[in-house]
């Protein structure tokens, strides 16, 4: 599970938009594969086992609080994973870049994490999400046109 820890943990911060958060939920998922360690299957892909677990557990914790949020308003100075350690531009970039990701609405930032920052397939990102492909294809083109407008003019989705 390390290695897959820092790829959980981005997803959880898709989900919740908030570091602090997004550790709690990484914690829990991690802690309840553990406990149900015993029904994975081998032939399986660990990271989408571990990013379906986390998405139900975020939708579950959202009906029992009766809670929608995931605005991802989070101050972008608290943004760096502790986990890594990468230089200051990097961290600048990502930082816009979480901005602008962070600014779609939520069905929208988790197709972009799971496609393009995480290389799921479409069909990868649908079963995750419970969607069917083209809904993935159709939220992709809609954040692209989105993100496109937020960096400006001359800038193609």
């Amino acid at each position: 599970m390390p290695e897959v820890y820092p790829r959980l943990w981005r997803f959880c911060l898709a989900l919740t938009g908030r570091p602090d958060s997004a550790d709690d939920l990484a914690q829990t998922t991690c802690a309840r594969a553990l406990d149900k360690a015993h029904l994975f299957d081998p032939t399986g892909h660990v990271d989408r086992w571990l990013f379906t677990m986390a998405r139900r557990i975020w939708l579950n914790d959202l009906r029992a609080a009766r809670l929608r949020q995931g605005t991802g308003d989070e101050d972008p100075d608290g943004l760096s994973d502790p986990r890594t350690e990468a230089g200051a531009e990097t961290n600048i970039f990502a930082r816009q870049v979480y901005e602008q990701i962070s600014a779609l609405p939520e069905a929208q930032r988790l197709a972009v994490l799971l496609v393009y920052v995480e290389g799921y397939k479409y069909t990868e990102a649908a079963e995750l999400l419970d969607v069917p492909v083209g809904t993935i294809m159709s939220r992709l083109a809609t954040a692209r046109r989105k993100l496109a407008k937020m960096a400006g003019p001359g800038v193609d989705a």
